[in-house]
């Protein structure tokens, strides 16, 4: 009833959260659109984990950078901006129809994630400032929810428009629902913010690493954000499509299936859990995150058995993120808020973009899918190690 009361007492949330859904929805619309003109096309191993890390490259390689912009630049007008540049990019996507293509399809993921990495900083960095700290849980829980019911509906919904339409009718499709985004965040009323446009855009990028390079716990709460990006399965589904499932289900049906399952696990959780969540049981999460991945690794040879270790691998994925990320929130300087954030992206798309690269790499040595998901879950299992150690150390009384 709290997430509810929020958007019903904020007119800003109630938008921000709209929007999130339309433009969350249309991006794993046309996702799928591209991992099954990948499998469709016969692409390599190779063009299939590339297209995967380029999703998360951007928050890697433009960090530094993209904070001085949120930090230098008026919200409403950087959302506005951003969302805009991400729609020209979703639609020259239907243009790439061979593997001959395939530089241009690499260009454009790049630049689409580029923007979309710029808007989820600015937005996160407005929530921070728009909001008191139990709010801000409550919103960050609101943002993983949204995303894992737009992640649900996409998924069930774009493996089934694809295999009767087609993958470029997909990518036309999401051109639709960002526009559709874009004619909402018009409606945001924003107050003024101070902006560091009299500080120099050099000055800012130093002092933003030093500030998280010498703040202890702020580093360890970014790392500890960052094990949730290993969670970024893509690749895995997409190689599960090509090679363990391509006989029962059409390409398109499988990665559809396969993540709207895991994704309705990932709505069920902060729900469940929300109420439960402190400091002193985030061990467990991780836990059950790491056994819950070992679940799905040991019922992958069956594509229907696989649904129920799906649902136990996602289960604790947003709790964990909304937490560790509300934690750096209110940890953080308020001056710092735009670059910390794109810091800790910085961070957690490196491990996205490490562990889809990982995977395809793994496979081509010779791992079995089996192998290289039950090595992820007992990554987790570390995590949970690290963070009660981090526990003891920086937050127990």
């Amino acid at each position: 009833m709290n997430h509810i009361g929020l958007l019903k007492n904020n007119k800003n949330i109630r938008i921000l959260s709209l929007v999130q859904f339309i433009v969350y929805f249309g991006a794993w619309f046309s996702q799928t659109g591209v991992f099954t003109l990948l499998v469709e096309l016969n692409a390599p191993t190779w063009a299939t984990a590339t297209s995967a890390m380029l999703a998360f490259l951007p928050g890697v390689l433009l960090a530094p950078i993209n904070g001085v912009i949120v930090e230098r630049n008026k919200p409403k007008k950087l959302l506005l901006s951003m969302i805009s540049v991400e729609l020209f990019c979703i639609f020259f996507l239907i243009f790439v129809t061979d593997l001959t293509m395939l530089w241009l399809l690499f260009v454009l993921i790049f630049s689409r994630f580029c923007v979309a990495c710029i808007y989820f900083q600015a937005e996160m960095s407005l929530l921070a400032k728009l909001l008191k700290p139990a709010e801000l849980r409550l919103a960050n829980e609101i943002h993983s929810i949204i995303w894992a019911v737009s992640y649900t509906a996409s998924m069930a919904s774009a493996g089934i428009f694809i295999h009767f339409f087609g993958v470029q009718f997909a990518f036309l499709f999401d051109c639709f629902l960002v526009a559709i985004g874009i004619i909402l965040l018009l409606y945001l009323s924003i107050p003024d913010f101070a902006q560091k446009t009299q500080d120099k855009f050099l000055t800012m990028i130093k002092e933003g690493f030093f500030y998280v390079l010498g703040n202890k716990k702020i580093s360890h709460l970014i790392l500890l954000h960052a094990f949730l990006g290993l969670t970024a399965y893509e690749t895995l589904v997409a190689l599960l499509a090509q090679h363990s499932y391509k006989e029962l289900l059409s390409a398109g049906l499988v990665i559809g299936f396969l993540n709207a399952v895991r994704a309705c696990s990932l709505i069920l959780g902060p729900i469940i859990l929300s109420r439960f969540v402190r400091d002193k049981i985030i061990v467990f999460l991780y836990l059950g995150q790491g056994f819950g991945i070992l679940l799905w690794a040991l019922t992958q040879f069956n594509f229907y058995l696989s649904f129920i270790g799906l649902l136990a691998a996602g289960f604790c994925t947003s709790s964990l993120w909304a937490f560790t990320y509300t934690a750096i929130q209110k940890n953080c300087d308020k001056k710092f808020y735009g670059r910390v954030i794109a810091y800790t992206d910085m961070v957690y798309l490196s491990f996205s973009a490490m562990i889809s690269q990982l995977m395809g790499f793994l496979f081509e040595l010779g791992l079995n899918l089996q192998m290289i998901t039950a090595l992820l879950g007992m990554i987790f299992i570390f995590a949970g190690f690290y963070w009660q150690w981090f526990y003891k150390k920086y937050l127990k009384i």
